[in-house]
């Protein structure tokens, strides 16, 4: 027969005959992929005749692609490869958030009409993955820990213990790690720009900006009279109108208002665009650092007020330490309005739609005219996240003296504004916002801090991303990311119908909103336009508000439009993902698709317990305990029924639990409820990766590797993805602030699946183990 055979020590054969290009599998790459197991003596090659396309062929059953789609070696009799080795939007938190997690890069096809005799086998050079062996790094394990207690430091804790975390930063793990390597990308692409003449217009944007950002000596000349006219404004402040415009204003002055929101997707019909208005202003990182009482707030409160005064005397601001007191005094007050983090993530609770009348005159006492005006928007109609919070803070305006809110407002517009000005402004805030809240020693250099200024979805951040994916992302990666996708897909699609806590009713539901899904992969089909934006190479403030007023006006534009479904919530050289409830999409960035999330060289249980498990992730969140409150077409409403609903909550709240009872730090835990979603997500996502995982095996054994079998690798790459060291300020800001529960944790969610105690000999009296009914399965 003509073609590759290849004949394991054991007996059976395995013939790759012809006729299979729809896998995008050339002999060329599949060779390279066998020929690594010749020093292991795991098989035997021979050739025979000549082979231009290729089919699989297992015991006469033809496999199929979805479980080919990370690596042919995944249905090699079960062989793996070899070798060595967090924009912010507008709109207020309580709204949905575009949510995050993981990707991956896969490796390029070769051309499917390569011929044997092109390259013979002692010239194929071996590929090898980033990381380890095989993808994983068991150097960075301690074997002094045993899993079933602590599976973080068993996956981790030899890296852990001995990782010094740099001086600029406050957390590392692979998502800062991934962050470092797109900036230094992006810091070449710059530095090429620079070296180029007849720069294109897009191109001359992001050198000016840059040149703008970097100009030093410049910045340090003006001082803090780039801000002036803001200060003036504030100055002038005489009545309750010009503090309303003020407030209106804060989008562009980068200013504060303790109202506000922006413009979102209509959650009752995601065609329309929907102003949504919620309560905010405060300057440190949660409610809780002004009311929770105890030694530790009360020092942040004290080093506030120190703050607030030294970035007062920057602008000559008299009796700074009084005002300061007011200032605290004020937004303690905002924080007592405004609705806890759980209670603000409720889709339900922040669901208040209002037409503009009826709005008017159930949140009166407020000049919304006025208000709004400043936005440009018409808002004939409005959602309103926190009813009762907004009316606190009506009454706050009217109650509070002019002279505290234009207190108030100038700090704050110094503060905002300190990255933009001269040294010592910005050096004076950081010392505050970095060193106190966060355990961070040292600014970042000014270089990446001028790359994070240019790179959001509302700054440069399309045009860099543009440059980046041609020259960082391959296309055959967001091909091959698309069939994983489609895999973990499936393997959910397989989960829903055999639950057995949902009825047949909801299932359909669910089965439709899944086939729904839309994946985005790693850069938009329609880029952002710059047509019209004015960028100079020697006025830093002036390029960001010219930046702002364009973005601005193009949402203004839209407002009354249909919905864009092309729009992007990030940028490609962000390391991230998200799912947008509103158009039921899962959005994969290009630069997420690298080790450890990806590797096309490592282990296929590797990367099914990194990137299949980040996607899982995502699919997840449309069926997580907010996400699960929008149908297949993105609308907010109960698509399930009653009893599968409380089935469902009571699941919910079992997990929420659990996660409520790791405490990072003594006596502060992690909120369960507030990080309840993200750990629907990481639970849910891994068992869709491990189902995917195991049909890939076409019901074989995965091989032992350096002492691991496949089930451990998968689940140590999924808690090694989860690696991370923090500073205790920053782990303390993540438990009151953020949504997602510290690395550490995520990385224990295998404790909910049976074959994680399996795979690592878990059993009872080990500090992780859960009884099976304690343990908590969900999708």
């Amino acid at each position: 027969m003509s073609g590759l055979e290849v004949r394991p020590l054991a007996g059976q054969t395995l013939f790759v005959k012809e006729n299979i290009a729809y896998l995008g599998i050339s002999l060329s790459h599949l060779r390279k992929i066998l020929v690594c197991y010749q020093p292991f003596s795991m098989v035997r090659l021979s050739t025979k005749g000549t082979l231009y396309k290729l089919s699989c062929c297992f015991m006469g059953i033809k496999m199929k692609k979805t479980l080919i789609s990370l690596s042919v070696s995944a249905v090699l009799l079960g062989l793996t490869g070899c070798g060595e080795s967090d924009d912010q939007s507008k709109v207020e938190q309580s709204q949905e958030e575009m949510k995050t997690s993981e990707q991956v890069s896969m490796q390029q096809k070769d051309s499917a009409e390569q011929s044997v005799e092109e390259k013979s086998m002692s010239e194929v050079e071996k590929t090898d993955p980033e990381l380890g062996a095989f993808g994983v790094e068991l150097d960075a394990r301690d074997l002094n820990v045993k899993p079933g207690d602590d599976f973080f430091m068993y996956a981790g804790g030899t890296w852990y213990n001995n990782f010094e975390m740099p001086a600029d930063k406050t957390r590392f793990g692979a998502f800062d790690k991934l962050a470092d390597r797109s900036e230094a990308q992006v810091k070449a692409i710059i530095d090429d720009l620079a070296d180029k003449k007849n720069l294109s217009g897009e191109e001359k944007l992001v050198a000016d900006f840059y040149n703008s950002y970097m100009d030093v000596e410049t910045i340090n000349k003006k001082g803090i009279t780039p801000i002036k006219p803001i200060l003036d404004s504030i100055s002038e402040i005489d009545s309750t109108k010009k503090l309303t415009q003020s407030f209106g204003n804060a989008w562009l002055d980068a200013t504060i208002s303790p109202l506000s929101g922006g413009m979102w997707f209509n959650r009752l019909n995601p065609d329309e665009y929907q102003f949504s208005l919620g309560v905010s202003g405060l300057g440190m990182p949660d409610r809780s650092y002004y009311l929770e009482e105890g030694e530790r707030f009360a020092e942040y409160r004290a080093q506030y007020v120190k703050h607030i005064a030294q970035m007062l005397e920057f602008a000559n601001i008299k009796d700074a330490t009084e005002k300061a007191n007011s200032i605290l005094s004020l937004e303690t007050k905002i924080a007592e309005a405004q609705w806890p983090r759980e209670k603000r993530r409720d889709r339900d609770l922040t669901l208040n739609q209002f037409e503009r009348d009826a709005f008017e005159k159930e949140f009166s006492g407020f000049d919304w005219d006025t208000f709004f005006a400043q936005t440009g928007f018409k808002i004939p109609h409005i959602n309103v996240s926190q009813p009762e919070p907004v009316k606190k803070v009506i009454e706050l305006i009217n109650k509070e003296p002019l002279s505290v809110w234009k207190d108030y407002l100038t700090y704050h517009a110094i503060s905002n504004n300190s990255s933009l000005l001269a040294e010592d402004i910005y050096l004076a805030n950081f010392d505050f916002y970095g060193k106190v809240l966060n355990g961070q020693q040292e600014p970042r250099p000014r270089w990446k801090r001028a790359i994070s200024q240019m790179s959001s979805t509302e700054s440069l951040g399309f045009a860099i991303g543009k440059i980046y994916v041609d020259r960082y992302f391959p296309e055959s990666s967001k091909k091959q990311m698309a069939d994983l996708v489609e895999n973990l897909r499936t393997a959910l699609g397989e989960r829903i119908e055999n639950l057995d806590w949902m009825g047949e009713e909801t299932k359909a539901n669910a089965t439709a909103k899944l086939k729904a899904f839309r994946p985005k992969i790693g850069y938009p089909d329609k880029w952002q336009s710059f047509d019209g934006l004015t960028i100079t190479s020697d006025d830093l403030l002036g390029n960001v508000h010219n930046i702002r007023r364009f973005f601005q006006q193009e949402e203004v534009a839209q407002e009354l439009k249909k919905t864009d479904r092309e729009r992007w919530g990030m940028v490609p050289q962000r390391v991230n993902a998200y799912y947008n409830p509103s158009f039921n999409e899962i959005v994969f960035p290009a630069a997420i698709l690298q080790p450890p999330f990806f590797d096309p060289n490592a282990d296929p249980a590797v990367n099914y317990g990194a990137i299949g498990a980040v996607i899982g992730h995502e699919m997840g969140h449309g069926f997580d305990d907010q996400g699960s409150k929008s149908d297949a077409e993105g609308i907010q409403r109960n698509w399930w029924t009653d009893s599968d609903r409380a089935a469902f909550e009571a699941k919910a709240d079992k997990l929420a639990e659990q996660y409520g009872k790791y405490e990072p730090i003594e006596g502060n835990f992690v909120n369960g409820r507030n990080s309840l979603g993200e750990n629907i997500g990481d639970v849910g996502g891994l068992a869709m990766a491990y189902h995917a995982y195991k049909l890939s095996l076409n019901g074989k054994e995965a091989p032992v590797i350096n002492g691991t079998t496949g089930d451990q690798r998968f689940f140590l790459a999924w808690a090694q993805v989860w690696r991370e060291k923090r500073t205790e300020e920053s782990m303390l800001s993540q438990l009151r602030a953020g949504t997602h529960a510290p690395g550490r944790y995520r990385a224990l969610a295998p404790r909910n699946h049976d074959a994680w105690y399996k795979a690592f000999d878990v059993k009872p009296g080990d500090a992780l183990y859960l009884s099976p009914e304690e343990r908590v399965h969900i999708w």
